[in-house]
C-alpha cells in the first residue's frame, strides 16, 4: 500500500511548496512511482494549478499520478452548507485513485489564507487523518525574531499533536539567513528527540520575475527580447530626469515609466547595451499615450522585454509591488535554488529513516538524472567550463550553482562574459570567471606545457600561445590541480576537447585508446552505447579497450555491466574483416577482465531480447540481458545512438570520455542547457573516483 506524507502549513505564506518540491526530488530518487495531491487549491480552476503542473513537469508524472480536488470557493461553500464530510469523502476517493499505482503520496495541503485560521487548520488535520497520511509541518519564520520563531515551532507542534495527527517532521522555513543557525541550534526537538530543519529565506524563489509581474497586471509585450525568466530584483517608478535615473539605477532593474517618456526609453535601451552599466530585466510602459514611432524602431532592439499597459503609473507601480514570487512551472531558476537549498539544510538519510520506503525495481530516466545530481553534490568537486562567452554555458553555470551541485569556473573575458550574462538576466553571484590572458597562471602554465613538450620542439612562446587558447588553459588547469575536471565542446569540435588532455593529461595505465559511451536512458532502465563519438574504425586491441572502459563506467554510473560486442551475426554463423575483429575482441577482453560478462560476436536483437538470445545462444550469461553494447565502428554506434534516441524516445546523455587520467567530457555542438547541467555531473562523479 502507498505511504503518503501529507505537507501541511501552521501558517499561511509558509512557503510549503519548496518543501513539497525537495520531498517530491528526494522520494522520486528512492522509489519506483511517486503521485501527488492538492486536495483544495486557491485557483479557480482546478485542472490548472501551478503547483501541480511544476511536479508534473519536473517528475514526468502523468495527469493520472499528479492531480488537484476543489478550488477553495467550492470547499467554501461545502463548509457553509454543513457538508464538510462531502469534502473528506471527495478527497479521500481521489486520493485512493493516486495510491493505487504508485509507492508514495505528496499531499500539499491549503494556504492558510481563509478567514477562519482555527476552521482551516483543523480541515488539514483532519484531511491528514482521513487520507492515512504522516505529516510533514511547515513553520513560516518569515518576519520573526530567533525567539518568535522557536516559540512558533512549540506552538504549532502542539496544536498538530491536539489534532492526533502523525508528525512525522518539523521544518522552519523562510528564516532570516543571518539566524537560521541560531534558530537551528536553540529549537526544542519533538518527540523521539526528531531534529528539526530550518530552511532560510531564498531571495530568488520570493523575487518575481518578469513573466510573473507582467501576466498578473495583464500586460500587453511591446517589443524587445522575450525574455520573461529574469528576476526582477529592483522596481524603478522612472519620472524623474535622466541623470537622477541613472543615480538610481541597479542591476536587475524593472523600469515603469509613462509611454510618452523617450529620454527614459533611450537611457534604458543605452544602459543595457553599454559594458560596465547596470542591466534592464524589463520595461513597463504605462498610461493610454501611445509610444513615439520614431522610438519604436529603438524598442524593438532592446535586449529585455517591453511591455504597455493603459492605467496610469501610480497605480500599474502598486500593482507590481504587490506581485510575489512562486515556485511554478516553467521556472528551473527558480527550482534549481530551490532544490540547492533544501540539499544543504536537510539530512535526507536521516528523513528517509523516517519513511523508510521499499528500494526501487526499476530506473526511470527522470530518476536516473536526479541521482547524478545527488552524487555529484555528495562530495563537492570543481569544473571549468572553458566556453564562459556560449549563452548555454552561462544558464548552465548558474542552474548549478542554484542547485548546489559543485563550483563552476568559467573561462573567458571577466567583461564580456559578465555583460552578457546580465544583458539575459543571468546571475554569476559566486561563479568564478578567469581570462586566461590576463590569469596569474599564464606564465606557469605555459612553462609547464614547454617542459612537457619540449620533445617535440614547443618553445616558451608557442607554449605561451597554445596556453591562451581556452581548451587548453581548462585542460592544464585539471591537469594541474587547480580544478577536478572539465566540460567543452559546446562550440567546438570533439578534438578541441580531446587534444589537449592527449598531449598532457594522457590516458589510464592499461589504457590504449580514449573512448567514449552514451548512457540511453530508456523509460525502465539504462543501457551503455560505445563507442559512438571518437573512434572511427577501431581494431581488435581497441574494441577491447573500449569494451573494458565501458564496462567500468557502467558501474561507476550505477548500471550492472553485461557486455555485448555487437557485429552482423552471433556466435560462430559469420566470418571474415570486422566479424573477426569482434571475435578477436572478445576473447581478449575474456583474458584481460576474465570477471566479466561478455558476448561476441553477437547481433543487437539476441541481445537485448530474452527468447532470441535463449535461440541463438543458448545458456549465455549475457544474451537477452545485454547492458553494454559495444559497436565494431563509428558510423555504426552514432547511427544506432540516434536512431533509438529518436525512434524509441530514449533519452541520451553524453557522449562520456573514458580512458583519461582525469575527468574530461565532450559536449555536442548541439547541447541543451540541461544537456551540459548534466555532463558537468557526470564529470563532477568521474572527478570524485578519480
Amino acid at each position: 500500500m502507498a505511504r503518503g506524507l501529507y505537507v501541511s502549513a501552521s501558517t499561511s505564506h509558509s512557503g510549503k511548496s519548496l518543501v513539497t518540491l525537495g520531498l517530491a526530488d528526494l522520494l522520486h530518487r528512492h522509489a519506483d512511482r511517486i503521485g501527488f495531491f492538492r486536495p483544495i487549491v486557491e485557483g479557480q480552476d482546478a485542472a490548472g494549478d501551478p503547483v501541480v503542473a511544476l511536479i508534473q513537469e519536473l517528475f514526468g508524472l502523468p495527469a493520472r499520478h499528479a492531480r488537484a480536488g476543489m478550488t477553495r470557493a467550492e470547499a467554501r461553500e461545502l463548509i457553509v452548507g454543513g457538508r464538510v464530510e462531502e469534502i473528506y469523502s471527495r478527497s479521500v476517493a481521489a486520493y485512493d485513485e493516486i495510491a493505487r499505482d504508485v509507492d508514495v503520496v505528496i499531499v500539499e495541503g491549503t494556504d492558510l489564507t481563509g478567514h477562519d485560521f482555527a476552521v482551516e487548520f483543523d480541515l488539514n488535520a483532519r484531511l491528514a487523518n482521513n487520507l492515512g497520511c504522516h505529516v510533514v509541518a511547515v513553520v513560516n519564520a518569515a518576519d520573526k525574531t530567533v525567539d518568535e520563531a522557536v516559540d512558533a515551532v512549540d506552538v504549532a507542534r502542539k496544536a498538530f499533536y491536539e489534532g492526533k495527527v502523525s508528525l512525522l517532521s518539523m521544518i522552519v522555513n523562510r528564516a532570516d539567513p543571518d539566524d537560521a543557525e541560531l534558530i537551528r541550534s536553540q529549537v526544542r526537538p519533538g518527540l523521539h528527540h526528531r531534529k528539526v530543519y530550518v530552511l532560510p529565506e531564498i531571495p530568488e524563489i520570493v523575487r518575481p520575475t518578469v513573466g510573473e509581474v507582467t501576466s498578473a497586471l495583464g500586460a500587453r509585450m511591446l517589443a524587445g527580447l522575450p525574455e520573461l525568466d529574469r528576476d526582477v530584483q529592483h522596481v524603478i517608478v522612472a519620472a524623474m530626469n535622466v541623470g537622477y535615473l541613472l543615480e538610481r539605477y541597479r542591476d536587475g532593474a524593472f523600469v515603469i515609466t509613462p509611454a510618452d517618456r523617450s529620454d527614459v526609453m533611450v537611457t534604458a535601451v543605452a544602459t543595457s547595451r553599454t559594458p560596465g552599466f547596470p542591466s534592464t530585466c524589463g520595461m513597463l510602459l504605462t498610461g493610454p499615450r501611445p509610444v513615439e514611432d520614431s522610438v519604436l524602431p529603438l524598442l524593438a532592439e532592446a535586449p529585455f522585454p517591453v511591455f504597455a499597459v493603459p492605467e496610469d503609473t501610480y497605480t500599474a507601480a502598486h500593482r507590481v509591488w504587490e506581485v510575489s514570487g512562486a515556485l511554478k512551472a516553467g521556472q528551473p531558476r527558480k527550482t534549481a535554488a530551490a532544490l540547492g537549498t533544501w540539499y544543504r539544510e536537510i539530512d535526507e538519510a536521516e528523513l528517509l529513516e523516517r519513511i523508510s520506503l521499499p528500494a526501487p525495481a526499476t530506473m526511470t530516466p527522470l530518476r536516473f538524472l536526479h541521482q547524478l545530481i545527488e552524487r555529484a553534490r555528495a562530495d563537492r568537486q570543481r569544473i571549468v567550463l572553458p566556453e564562459g562567452e556560449d549563452l548555454r554555458v552561462l544558464r548552465a553555470a548558474e542552474i548549478i550553482r542554484r542547485r548546489d551541485i559543485c563550483d563552476v569556473v568559467l573561462l573567458g573575458k571577466a567583461a564580456d562574459v559578465r555583460d552578457l550574462a546580465a544583458g539575459h538576466g543571468i546571475d554569476l553571484a559566486g561563479i568564478e570567471v578567469i581570462d586566461p590572458a590576463r590569469s596569474e597562471l599564464l606564465d606557469p602554465f605555459a612553462a609547464e606545457y614547454a617542459r612537457l613538450r619540449a620533445h617535440k620542439g614547443v618553445t616558451a612562446d608557442a607554449a605561451r600561445e597554445r596556453m591562451l587558447d581556452r581548451s587548453y588553459f581548462g585542460t592544464m588547469m585539471v591537469h594541474l590541480g587547480h580544478v577536478d575536471g572539465m566540460v567543452s565542446g559546446a562550440a567546438h569540435t570533439t578534438a578541441n576537447t580531446i587534444r589537449p588532455s592527449l598531449e598532457f593529461i594522457k590516458t589510464k595505465p592499461g589504457v590504449g585508446i580514449v573512448s567514449s559511451v552514451f548512457l540511453m536512458l530508456l523509460e525502465d532502465r539504462v543501457l551503455v552505447y560505445g563507442d559512438c563519438a571518437v573512434n572511427p574504425e577501431p581494431d581488435a586491441e581497441q574494441l577491447a579497450d573500449i569494451a573494458i572502459a565501458s564496462a567500468e563506467t557502467a558501474r561507476q554510473f550505477g548500471v550492472e555491466p553485461r557486455v555485448a560486442m555487437l557485429s552482423y551475426s552471433t556466435g560462430s554463423s559469420g566470418s571474415g574483416g570486422s566479424v573477426d575483429d569482434v571475435r578477436a575482441a572478445t576473447e581478449l577482453v575474456r583474458r584481460r577482465a576474465p570477471e566479466l560478462p561478455v558476448e561476441g560476436p553477437i547481433q543487437y536483437d539476441a541481445a537485448v531480447d530474452a527468447s532470441i538470445g535463449a535461440s541463438k545462444l543458448p545458456g549465455s550469461d549475457v544474451a537477452g540481458q545485454a547492458t553494454v553494447f559495444v559497436f565494431p565502428d563509428l558510423n555504426t554506434g552514432n547511427n544506432t545512438y540516434k536512431a533509438v534516441q529518436q525512434s524509441a524516445g530514449a533519452v541520451a546523455v553524453g557522449p562520456v570520455l573514458q580512458g583519461l587520467n582525469r575527468a574530461v567530457n565532450d559536449l555536442s555542438r548541439g547541447c541543451t542547457v540541461e544537456d551540459i547541467v548534466n555532463t558537468v555531473a557526470i564529470t563532477a562523479i568521474q572527478a570524485q573516483e578519480a
